[in-house]
């Protein structure tokens, strides 16, 4: 549709139609360049929050590679720990428990892990022949003791028969022949009752012998100890060479587990930090989780020379039932005792792992291949690490970058791109 303006006839009259034409304006050209550059400004606006939103996704869901370090439990002792060496678990009184006699073994009356006081018998062989020898002994005491009392009864009665036979010979009574004959006999009976006393003594010492031998054949434990192994069983030969064909020399093997001791081998290099009654700390490797106290007992005065090194014997503060000769142990000497709160495991990490969030310092948790910022309460320092709270031994935890992490941030860590 078109518009005209109004023109006065003088000037209308001067105007050609053409001229005319010129003076008009057309509207739908005007409308329509309006909505185009309306419609420009919209997909401007458009691209821009979409290119906001895809830059906001990136780094929401963006996996970023990063290298991890753990979490990890410490004892203070660490900070002041001299030296370390390792060794293992020696009790200082074993012993393979044996027979002295030869014979087949008819009982036994341990196991693996028995315990056993001094002289306990803990096994037996078969001794019927000894027990034979031994009644056999108390019946020749019992005879021996017999003919001693006759020799003291006729010594008694020689005795008096001499002494009557003294006074009547001073009365000029008897003869001296027979004051003579009361003598002999009185002599003869001394004689007999000394024989008497040394068979008694004789029979003693035989019924003793086959007492000791019956023994033998009755294994005792020689101390205190605990049963480590059972090397024979009922049947077996026992002798004490083990010389012959399948012959066992020991029945068991005991240990005193009071006396268990850690030997380690220190370098000849560090034995200058190594000193008696110096404090220690032991450490089992079957034991990951304890810690126990200990001192140096001694300094083996002489070095292995196929490996430079010297024998330290260090003794427990502290007994454990769960310590068994064997174990291998790791040493630290310490510059001074442990006390009580320094044997207390702490959580620790590296410093440099530590963000702060606000005004929250955390650390970002590997959760699968993702991170969580975990708040934690910093403590003091251990060594090159930082003491803290929130988080739990094994934990894998983000080092690096940074920077580069939020909350919920996915990640895979450099070990495994």
């Amino acid at each position: 549709m078109k518009y005209t303006y109004n023109i006065s006839q003088h000037h209308r009259n001067h105007m050609s139609p053409e001229s005319l034409d010129r003076l008009t304006i057309d509207k739908s050209r005007q409308k329509t360049s309006t909505m185009r550059k309306g419609r420009l400004k919209v997909l401007i606006g458009a691209a821009a929050v979409l290119a906001a939103a895809v830059a906001f996704l990136f780094l929401r869901t963006g996996t970023v590679t990063i290298e991890t370090t753990s979490v990890t439990q410490v004892y203070p002792t660490q900070s002041f720990t001299l030296l370390n060496a390792s060794g293992y678990v020696v009790a200082q009184r074993k012993a393979a428990v044996a027979s002295k006699t030869t014979g087949r073994l008819e009982w036994i009356g341990v196991e693996e892990g028995s315990l056993v006081r001094s002289g306990q018998v803990i096994a037996r062989l078969e001794n019927k022949d000894l027990q034979a020898m031994l009644q056999q002994g108390e019946a020749a005491v019992g005879s021996s003791m017999a003919s001693l009392e006759q020799t003291r009864a006729e010594l008694g009665d020689s005795g008096q028969m001499f002494a009557r036979q003294k006074e009547l010979l001073k009365q000029g009574i008897i003869s001296q022949a027979e004051f003579d004959a009361a003598e002999a006999r009185y002599k003869r009976a001394a004689a007999a009752v000394n024989g008497a006393e040394a068979g008694v003594r004789s029979s003693r010492a035989a019924l003793q012998a086959a007492t000791v031998n019956l023994d033998y054949s009755l294994i005792r434990a020689p101390f205190d100890a605990v049963v480590l192994t059972k090397n024979a069983d009922v049947g077996d030969i026992i002798t004490p060479l083990g010389a012959a064909a399948n012959a066992k020399a020991a029945v068991v093997t005991i240990a005193d587990l009071s006396s268990l001791q850690v030997e380690a081998d220190v370098s000849e290099s560090s034995l200058a930090q190594v000193k008696k009654g110096q404090p220690c700390e032991v450490m089992l490797d079957a034991l990951p989780n304890a810690r126990f106290r200990g001192v140096v007992h001694t300094v083996v005065p002489t070095a292995d020379r196929s490996k430079a090194s010297v024998m330290v014997k260090i003794r427990f503060v502290d007994t454990d039932s769960r310590i068994l000769p064997e174990m291998s142990a790791k040493v630290a000497f310490l510059g001074r005792e442990a006390g009580k709160d320094d044997q207390r495991p702490r959580i620790a990490v590296n410093p440099s792992a530590i963000v702060k969030s606000g005004d929250r310092e955390g650390l970002y948790l590997v959760k699968g291949d993702t991170v969580v910022f975990t708040p934690v309460t910093r403590g003091g320092k251990l060594g090159d690490l930082v003491e803290v709270g929130g988080v739990q031994s094994g934990d894998r935890i983000a080092l690096r970058p940074l920077d580069k992490l939020r909350n919920g941030t996915k990640v895979v860590t450099a070990e495994k791109k």
